[in-house]
């Protein structure tokens, strides 16, 4: 596919073989900030409820995906022939968290229990088991998904469905607002700085807190446009498409560091469903925010060029690039609906990932594979052979806070 360069991600064979050294500065920087705001993110669910404080985190480790995202829609809207590239971020975004980042959340787990496991028994690949209060994050991703099929249908995003994906996540947002911290009993199990700054004295621990969040968001903001640069360089010497970096080389670098403490809480096993978690945050985000600010900038930028504010209107491929992200998204949210996520599970995600990504030809055939997937889980749920236990949870979870706050008035 022709078009013309990508905003500055674009330069000279030199220039970005000079840019490609940079990594060895900005990578052990984004891996330091990563485990920052994976720290604060372990304190801070003693004091707010744990998907609230995950859903600080995934703002944080978003960032750099929303800079991507917000250029590339600005310059659809002066320069129409780039119009594919906005959709192909955001599609390519969503795809490498489920098919790629959720099954390596549950090898990796799987592989750090295996080798804690003792000798007198349990399963060689135990499932990552849910908390009851994570029903929230699982629930979280159903309406956005259920807009989202109307935006299917109609083929546009407007500013009126922007308002609606806000809304939605404001009122994800404000259940999580409602949960309980999680108990103090169980900060020993966190990591030392993250022990460290809870236990600090009154307002200090907010700082302490505040602190490793503030440090953790400032580095990836100062390291997110170099080590992009960098990544960059070395994919445009080994030869790949603009089109291929856009979808899955330039969401792949933006979620290195929610996928860096996702790792890092899967080794530790008992924090698996915590890292899961992570990632499902980052779905809710970027199917409501980020997928709302595509029509904003897109809007803005079109009428700046002189041609009026217009929604964002999908051609044929970004309208299939949407409907198997939906497709995917629709099955991974089935998956968890028994608050269990096993090794078939993962293991058939990546794989229908990898079919997709390896060859693009059989797109429809992996979105139909996903629907059929999906429809016989809700087959086996509707004769009993398939608990969905979420729904039910996500009620209790709502009642319960609805009754904490009546009694603390």
């Amino acid at each position: 596919m022709n078009v013309k360069p990508l905003f500055t991600l674009t330069r000279s064979a030199a220039a970005a073989a000079g840019s490609a050294w940079t990594a060895l500065w900005t990578f052990p920087a984004m891996l330091l900030a990563a485990f920052l705001v994976a720290w604060g993110a372990e304190a801070a669910q003693f004091l707010i409820s744990q998907g609230l404080a995950l859903a600080a985190l995934a703002w944080l480790q978003t960032l750099p995906e929303f800079a991507v995202e917000a250029v590339i829609a600005w310059e659809a809207g002066q320069d129409p022939t780039r119009a594919h590239l906005a959709i192909a971020n955001l599609t390519g975004a969503i795809r490498l968290l489920v098919g790629l980042g959720w099954p390596m959340v549950y090898f990796v787990a799987a592989y750090y229990a295996r080798r804690r496991r003792e000798a007198a028994g349990g399963p060689w690949f135990p499932d990552v088991v849910l908390d009851r209060e994570h029903a929230v994050e699982v629930m979280g991703q159903v309406p956005p998904l259920l807009y989202f099929t109307v935006i299917w249908f109609k083929r546009s995003l407007s500013v009126v469905d922007a308002a609606v994906l806000l809304g939605l996540y404001a009122a994800y947002l404000w259940v999580l607002w409602q949960c309980p911290p999680q108990g103090a009993e169980h900060v020993d199990a966190a990591p030392a700085v993250a022990r460290w700054a809870y236990r600090q004295p009154g307002a200090r621990r907010v700082a302490a807190i505040g602190g490793l969040f503030v440090a953790g968001g400032l580095l990836l903001y100062l390291t997110a446009h170099p080590f992009l640069e960098s990544m960059l360089a070395l994919a445009a010497t080994l030869g790949v498409s603009q089109f291929v970096f856009v979808q899955w080389v330039a969401p792949f670098l933006s979620e290195f560091p929610e996928k860096l403490s996702a790792f890092y809480w899967a080794r530790r096993v008992t924090h698996a469903p915590m890292a899961l978690m992570n990632l499902a945050s980052s779905n809710i985000n970027q199917w409501t925010v980020l997928a709302a600010m595509i029509p904003l900038v897109y809007g803005w930028s079109h009428a700046l060029a002189g041609h009026g504010w217009a929604p964002f209107r999908f051609d044929a491929a970004q309208h299939a690039e949407i409907g198997l992200t939906i497709a995917q998204s629709v099955l991974a949210v089935l998956l968890l609906m028994n608050m269990r996520f096993g090794w078939l599970d993962a293991a058939a995600l990546f794989v229908l990932w990898a079919v997709q990504f390896a060859f693009p030809s059989l797109r429809v055939a992996v979105a139909l594979a996903y629907l059929a997937w999906g429809a016989w889980l809700v087959v086996l749920a509707a004769v009993g052979k398939q608990r969905f236990v979420a729904p039910g949870l996500f009620v209790d979870v709502l009642r319960e806070n609805r009754a904490r706050r009546r009694r603390t008035g």
